[in-house]
This record gives C-alpha cells, structure tokens and sequence, in this order.
C-alpha cells in the first residue's frame, strides 16, 4: 500500500467513525459544540456500558460464589430499588436547586458510584465470614443510590445534548457502539473469570469495570453543559404540590408511568432471578453466562441502526408498543429450557426486542416530559419504576423460594403481556407535542 493510498483509507475510516459519532449525516450541519458533545457522549455511552455490563453479568454470580443465597440477592435487588427512590427524588431537587447537573452526574455516577464497584472487587481480601457477603450486597446497593443520584440530572443533560430530529438515529449508533463493546468485554470476562477460578476471577472483573468506568467518567467530564447553574431569576419550585399541579397537565405521562409501574412489578418478579436458574439449575459457568448474555448483546447490535431510523420515522411510542407486545413471550421460553446453552436462542430473540424497548422508551420519555422540568419528571418516573421493581423483586423472591421458578416465569410472562395491553389503550402522544 503505497503512502496515498494509506492516506486515503485513513481518511475515509476517520471520516466514517466521526459520522458514526455523531448519529450520521443528519448531524453534519449542527453547530461545533453540538457536535463536540455529541462525540463525548458517544465515547462515555461505549465505556459504560462496557462497565456497567460486567457488574450486571457477573456480580450476582459473584455474590453467589462468595457464598450468598437467593433470599440475599432478592433482598439486595429490594434494597437497591427502594434506596433508588430516596435518591432519585434528591437528585431531582439538587438538579433543580442548585444545577450543575454535569457535576452532579460526575460525582454520583460517575464517583461514589464506580468507587463502590472496586470496593466490590476487594472484599474478599477481608476474609471468608458471612459478614463479607452482607458487605457485598451493602456496596452494591450503595453503587445503585449514586447512580440514581446522578439520574435526573443525566437525564436533563441528554436531552439539551442530543437534538430532538436526530435522537432515533444517534442513539442507534451510540447503542451500536455500546453494544458491540458489551459483546466483547463480556465475552473475555466470562473466559477470563472461568479460567482465574473464584473468587479471583471475579475480583479481577470488577476491577477492569471500575478502569473502564473511570475512562468513561473522563469522557462525560469533556462535556459542555450550556446551564451549567440554575439561573437566579428562576425560582425553582419542587414540592409535592407543585409536583401534583404540573402532572394535571401532562395526562400522557400519568398513563406512562401507570403502565410503567405494572410493567416493571411484573418484570421484576422474575428478572433477579434468572442468572441464578442457569447457574443454579442448568450448571452454567461464568464463561457460559458471558456467552449467553452475549449472544442478547449481538442481536440487538446487529438491529441497532435499523431500530434508530425505524423510531425516527414510526415514532418511539409504536416501536414500544410492538416490542412490548412481544417481550413476554420470553420468560414463557425458559419453561421450554433443559441446558444452559438453550438460553443462547432465547438472547438472540431477547437483545433485538430488549434493544427495541430501550431505545424507544428512554425516547419516549424525553418526548413526554416537560424541558424544563426534564429532572423532576424522570425522577418521578424513575421512582416509580424503582419501587416497583423492589416489590416485583421481593414478591418474585417469595414465589421462587415457596413454588419455583416456573411458577415466576409463568407469573411474569403474564404480568408484562397485560402491562402492555394497558400501553397501547392508555398512552398516547399528546398533539401538541
């Protein structure tokens, strides 16, 4: 290859990843600084996910192996969504209060909260006494409260970041490329884990999500937040009252988080519950979970930036309702399953439905909820969801620990199909918006 012609294909591969950056050519003419926080949030989306993957895939099984039982991981997914709703609440109070939401984004999510996960990965050096695993599930549940600090916040920030023509699009390439690089790190971490042993393995997982979390911290930290402080001639009222006057004229978000709440009660009775089935019942090791959560990775990358044009041009309230639809069908699969790598078929199904319902619903909601009081608003939903996913959480423990887990498959699979037949009579888009 001569020197032109390398200069040339370099050219071309910067250009073709610049564009990827920014969500394709339908950012081209935005202004530097839209496209500079673009680019940022771009790379921060890839290297969080890749961390946050690694926590999500294995931590249970980390726990598991530390000698921790079911009743204690139903139990730390309780305590994580009921400790979500106080913090998201006063998350949602400082963003309003005093701004400054790239900091509180930084400190919460992107500190205390990554700081939690290298606590995680140390414990063991304390010893091998039933206290370790309590200390397990406490940072674990401390790293769910700063990541739910930092929510509203976040969740106001993208939606100044991210123009509303283009988000479909930009969020298929942001998820394209956060998807590819969960594939990856899951896949290695699983090999990894299962060739290190326990509880080594584990640790050495969690210490590389704590790396990859950091750099992901260091990208968000180049952001540009335009309201970088509540403005003082804006007096900022966040009470309860306030908050129940405003919802009156948003009947839309009211049947949002309605839905939302049934959704994520049913989801939850079984969702804590299904890496310990494979472990537990099918014999799965962790390269195995890798692979199984792989394969969900790389059917919703594959359908990535089709799904983003798809709820550019359909709207995300129809790309919700279809995949709500079809997402029960699911958890009724796992009835069918008798060893652990039948589950692979089920993730090829589950990442390009799941990659539907993110996309869209994270969409969705930005679209419902109000600029101005963007933080209040998915604070409240948030809350919402997390209360019910603790009681999904703690009903679900019961059931599995009483009847089984066929029965919480079954129970959730029916849950969830009614949940979304309650979406599509009951949420719309109002026709102002």
């Amino acid at each position: 290859m001569t020197r032109r012609s390398f200069y040339i294909t370099w050219s071309r591969a910067r250009q073709a990843l610049d564009r990827l950056t920014l969500g394709g050519r339908w950012a081209l003419s935005l202004s530097y600084e839209i496209h500079n926080n673009l680019r940022w949030y771009w790379f921060d989306g890839l290297l969080a996910t890749a961390s946050n993957n690694i926590v999500l895939t294995y931590l249970t099984v980390y726990i598991l192996a530390l000698g921790g039982t079911r009743a204690q991981i139903g139990l730390m997914s309780s305590l994580s969504s009921l400790s979500a709703a106080i913090m998201l609440a006063l998350g949602a109070l400082l963003a309003e209060r005093i701004g400054h939401r790239k900091q509180i984004t930084l400190i919460g999510g992107g500190g205390f909260a990554r700081l939690m996960i290298l606590l995680l990965a140390v414990i063991p050096l304390i010893g091998h006494s039933p206290a370790v695993i309590w200390i397990a599930v406490a940072l674990a549940v401390t790293r769910d409260a700063f990541a739910n600090l930092a929510f509203p916040s976040w969740v106001a920030l993208t939606g100044d970041i991210v123009p509303i023509e283009g988000r479909g699009r930009y969020f298929g390439s942001r998820n394209f490329a956060s998807g590819a690089a969960a594939m990856v790190t899951t896949l290695l971490i699983g090999v990894m884990i299962t060739r290190a042993g326990e509880p080594v393995g584990y640790q050495i997982a969690l210490i590389l999500a704590f790396v990859l979390g950091i750099a992901s911290t260091f990208c968000f930290s180049r952001i540009n937040d335009t309201q970088e402080v509540t403005p003082l001639h804006i007096k900022v009222s966040f009470s309860l009252p306030s908050l129940l006057r405003g919802l009156g004229e948003h009947p839309a978000f009211i049947a949002l988080c309605i839905t939302a709440a049934l959704w994520n009660f049913f989801l939850n009775i079984a969702g804590p519950f299904f890496s310990v089935y494979l472990v537990q019942k099918l014999g799965a090791t962790a390269a195995m979970v890798g692979i199984v959560s792989v394969a969900s990775s790389a059917s919703g990358l594959i359908f990535q930036h089709k799904l983003g044009d798809l709820a550019d041009r359909w709207g995300p309230r129809r790309l919700q309702m279809l995949s709500m639809l079809a997402i029960p069908i699911l958890p009724l699969c796992w009835l069918l399953v008798t060893a652990a790598w039948q589950v692979i078929l089920i993730n090829l199904v589950s990442g390009l439905l799941w990659g539907a319902f993110n996309l869209a619903s994270f969409n969705f909601l930005l679209t419902l909820t109000p600029d101005a009081q963007r933080a209040r608003y998915s604070a409240l939903y948030q809350i919402i969801v997390t209360v019910a996913l603790s009681t999904g959480a703690a009903v679900g423990s019961v059931i599995v620990t009483n009847i089984g887990y066929h029965a919480a498959f079954i129970i959730t699979g029916i849950g969830r199909f009614v949940a979304a037949l309650l979406f599509v009579r009951l949420v719309r888009i109002p026709q102002d918006l």
